[in-house]
Order: structure tokens, then sequence, then C-alpha cells
């Protein structure tokens, strides 16, 4: 009987202990998130009430903090253990979900591109209906605070938009005193203040436009969000493309390990 050779292939560790490294780091980095936002809403009392998730009138940042750390997990998860342990399904699975994903950012910044005007109307809409739940959540506050500092703005297009909430708007009926003005964020930034005076918005509505200038900014969110867009343009696409070269080098490494795999298995079934 003449002797026969067969290549016995075998799976590539490199890749292998590649994928699994990253992953942990990513799983690891999911379960991070997904703690700090159940603490958050502990904190809040949201897990001993959870009929309370619908209170809020705005956006909980917990919520970003769910959504991502629970995504993170997933693939973390599917790609770690997958690779560890040579399973096929597990990296399959890790391969089409970052590949929905990247498809899903694809299709937004499309979108976001060609329909540039009801982008700008949601974010209007969303700013809007943010300011009225501004004293109803304490992340959603520091969220607007940051946003507005951060950018020096006011409102979505302009302080009068704290009109729209029950403390800051102007109407004889408002007994707080906070009406006819506008929330700290919102003032200009003395550099001799050692400590942030939170009562320098009070009544500043009250006062006419010029003398307004003096004391915060005029310039909404939508606008000046735009603005540094514009300005910050490169960086940000290099960001997403950077992102995505990520996604599709994680897609191509998992196909390469279930590649190896099936080949072993393969040789396997001829040994």
């Amino acid at each position: 009987m003449s002797g026969k050779h067969f290549n016995v292939h075998e799976v590539g560790c490199c890749i292998k202990y590649f994928i699994f490294g990253f992953n942990i780091i990513f799983w690891l980095l999911g379960v991070a998130f997904l703690s700090v936002a159940l603490w958050a809403w502990s904190e809040k009392g949201v897990l001993s009430n959870i009929s309370s998730i619908t209170d809020l009138g705005g956006f909980d940042p917990v919520w970003l903090f769910l959504v991502v750390g629970g995504v993170m997990f997933v693939l973390g998860f599917a790609g770690c253990i997958g690779a560890l342990r040579e399973n096929s399904f597990l990296l399959k699975f890790f391969s089409v979900f970052l590949g929905i994903i990247f498809f899903l950012e694809l299709t937004a910044g499309v979108l976001a591109f060609v329909f540039k005007d009801w982008i700008k109307d949601q974010l209007k809409f969303f700013i809007n209906n943010n300011i009225r739940a501004y004293r109803d959540d304490i992340d959603l506050q520091n969220l607007i605070d940051f946003t507005q500092d951060y950018w020096e703005c006011c409102g979505a297009f302009g302080p009068e938009d704290w009109n729209l909430n029950i403390y800051f708007n102007c109407t004889d009926t408002n007994l707080s005193r906070e009406k006819c003005g506008v929330p700290f964020s919102c003032c200009t930034k003395d550099p001799a203040e050692d400590v942030i005076n939170t009562q320098c918005g009070y009544d500043i509505r009250e006062k006419d436009d010029n003398e307004q200038k003096m004391f915060i900014h005029t310039k909404g969110c939508v606008p000046q969000f735009e603005k540094w867009l514009q300005e910050n343009l490169t960086v940000v696409a290099g960001i997403f493309i950077g992102i995505a070269l990520l996604q599709i080098f994680g897609i191509c490494l998992a196909q390469n390990l279930l590649s190896d795999i099936e080949a072993v298995r393969e040789s396997c079934l001829f040994t």
C-alpha cells in the first residue's frame, strides 16, 4: 500500500490570540460601561422603580452607556470566546454583527449628508425637548451644561429657547427665582473668578440683546455645532474612517480564523 501524505492545517495562533486579546479588552470596556449605567440608575432609584424609566421627558444619558456597553459586551464576548474556543458559530455571529454595525454607520452617514436640513430640524427638536426636562434629571442637566459650556452656546438657536422650560420662562405664572433667566452654563466665563457663579443667568433675558451679549453666550448650540463640525471636519472624518477600517479589519481576521478552523476540520476528516 502506497503511503499518502496529507497537509495538516493548523489554526494560526497569532490571529487567534490577537482576536482574543483585542476582544477581551473590548468586553471589559463593555462591562465597565454597563456597570456605570446600572450604578447611575441605582443612584437615581430607577432600579427600584422600573416604571420611572419612562417618566423622564428628555433624554437620559444613561441609555447611551447601556446601548454602547451592551453592544461592546456582546461583541467582545462573541469574539473573545469564539477565538479562544475556536467556535465557528460565535465567530460568524461576531463577523455578521460587526458587519451590520458597519452598514448602519455607513447608512447613517449617507443619510445625514443627504438630509442635512431634516437632521438640523431633528437636532433642534431634540435639544428643545431636553430643555423642557432640564431640571427633571441630574444627568441630563449635566449633559446640557457641558454642551453649552463646551460650545459656548445657549439653547438650540438662542437664549429665548429657555422659555420652553417651566423654571426659566417669562410668563406671569412663573414664580421661580430663575424666571426670565438661563442656566449658568450659558454665561461667559470670567477668568478672575475661581468659583462658578451659578446665579449669573438670573433675569438676564429681561435685558436687551446688546446687554445680554456682555454676560451670556447668545449663539445657539445647533449653529455652534455646525461651526465646530466644519472646523474639525478632517479630524471627525479621520476618526470615522479609522473606526470603519478597524471594523473591516476585525471582520477579515474573524473570517481568516474561520477559514483556518474549517480547513483543520476538513483535514481531520481525511486523516
